[in-house]
């Protein structure tokens, strides 16, 4: 194997991956995304904790300024969604375009063979090489569900070193062993863009999407209540509904056009299906229905469905049991015992 560069992000994930690989006699070089203006925590301190290690490692460091690109195809895409009604999973469209895409370019301009990175989930290989993306042994950590728009092209370029490490604990413990100066670092926050986790602060301080109120309407067409923007709430919510009523209510559905939220008592929220679009293949299925296990969420337990393949590219699910809070914008992924096989975007 030859040059490996590694996606460094300055946290102790990337930087253990960075180090074992390091220790095994790798050529290694390190590779930190610059991807939006820093706030604290944010990309600035990333660079700079990311060279510290790299220096205490004794590798090559570049900074790769995607910061463009990720503005438009990530954060502006999620701000669309938004004003579209939708919930979106912003996670998987950086590891589709920015990770495995842009930066898996990168690596290869920079003379490295293969990228690796420290996500949670296991890459194995058949001998004709076809490669099989599976769950992490740390399944609490496992990061497989962002990754099923991974093609085979580019699960053969990448490596995952902490796939087989079995809990978090032993990562930290290999960071204080190899003395990496973030060996303390807090875990990042879910959406690294989102300053405290506060994704409608967020979404009003853009400027591009304004509170603007409306009604909201229980399943039965009667006016409950009222909001102030309805890229506040989204499917399955219960919490801040401010509505008096002889059962507890749910968002059921978000009606963009119409800036209406509507909402129902909880067998409202379950779903016998879904649909889904854009939908991309690990394992090709090979037929056009076929018998298989989802997710319809990341902390979402795979449940048995039927699934029909449509001719545009997406796809039809039915849940063998009725499932809550199906909800636009998120991720569909379908596995096979540890293996994912493939998923799409959820529309309906």
């Amino acid at each position: 194997m030859g040059r490996i560069a590694v996606a460094m992000s300055g946290g102790v994930d990337s930087s253990v991956t960075a180090a074992l690989l390091k220790q095994q006699g790798h050529e290694i070089i390190g590779i930190t995304m610059r991807l939006f203006a820093p706030h604290a925590g944010g990309t600035g301190s990333a660079v700079k904790d990311a060279a510290l290690v790299a220096s205490h490692l004794g590798i090559p460091h570049h900074v790769a300024d995607f910061e463009p690109e990720f503005s438009r195809l990530i954060i502006g895409d999620f701000i669309d969604e938004y004003r579209s009604g939708h919930t979106p999973n912003p996670c998987v469209r950086c590891n589709r375009f920015i990770k495995f895409g842009l930066l898996l370019d990168k690596a290869r301009e920079l003379g490295a063979e293969m990228l690796a990175t420290g996500h949670y989930v296991r890459k194995t290989t058949d001998p004709d090489g076809t490669c099989h993306l599976r769950t992490a042994r740390n399944i609490r950590k496992d990061q497989s569900y962002f990754l099923y728009t991974l093609s085979q092209q580019q699960l053969s370029r990448v490596l995952f070193p902490l796939g087989e490490i079995e809990s978090k604990d032993k990562v930290r413990r290999l960071a204080h062993e190899f003395g990496l100066p973030v060996a303390e670092k807090s875990d990042s926050q879910e959406i690294c863009f989102i300053p405290d986790d506060d994704y409608v602060a967020f979404l009003e301080g853009s400027g591009q999407l304004v509170g603007t109120p409306g009604d909201i309407i229980h399943v039965n067409g009667q006016t409950v209540g009222r909001h102030q923007g309805a890229h506040r709430y989204t499917i399955g919510q219960r919490k801040g509904l401010g509505i008096a009523w002889s059962e507890p209510l749910y968002v059921t559905a978000i009606d963009a056009e119409r800036n209406v939220v509507i909402v129902g008592e909880q067998p409202n929220v379950f779903a016998e299906g879904l649909k889904a679009e854009n939908v991309s293949w690990i394992i090709a299925p090979q037929a056009q229905e076929f018998a298989g296990n989802c997710k319809i969420r990341y902390r979402h337990q795979p449940v048995g469905c039927l699934v029909r393949l449509t001719a545009d590219g997406g796809c039809e699910v039915r849940f063998d049991e009725p499932q809550k809070a199906v909800t636009p914008g998120q991720a569909l992924v379908f596995y096979r015992g540890d293996e994912v096989l493939g998923g799409g975007r959820i529309v309906g």
